[in-house]
């Protein structure tokens, strides 16, 4: 770091004229081109998911309870679910 003293300290400064707002400039083309959004896949996807309905904790714990007991039905039930989550899908 230098110190110069307090000879160095610069003299008066001028004073500028009224400083005005800056404005956009004025586009001639009538045809602007507009902003435009794409979304990826990704994108779409959560949208998606997020517009499904809301998980019904009460029957996943039923669900939960049979498979750890033994006396959930697999088979019926997921050919069952497979065919609705297609359709859904479709």
């Amino acid at each position: 770091m230098q110190i110069y003293g307090p000879g160095y300290v610069h003299g008066p400064q001028g004073i500028q004229g009224p400083h005005r707002p800056m404005q956009p400039p004025q586009s001639s083309r009538p045809d602007q081109v507009q902003d435009e959004l794409q979304l990826s896949d990704a994108a779409r996807f959560i949208d998606m998911a997020k517009s499904l309905p809301e998980i019904r904790t009460e029957k996943v714990e039923a669900v939960r309870r049979a498979l750890a007991e033994g006396t959930y039905d697999m088979e019926a039930k997921l050919d069952a679910a497979l065919d609705r989550l297609l359709d859904e899908l479709a």
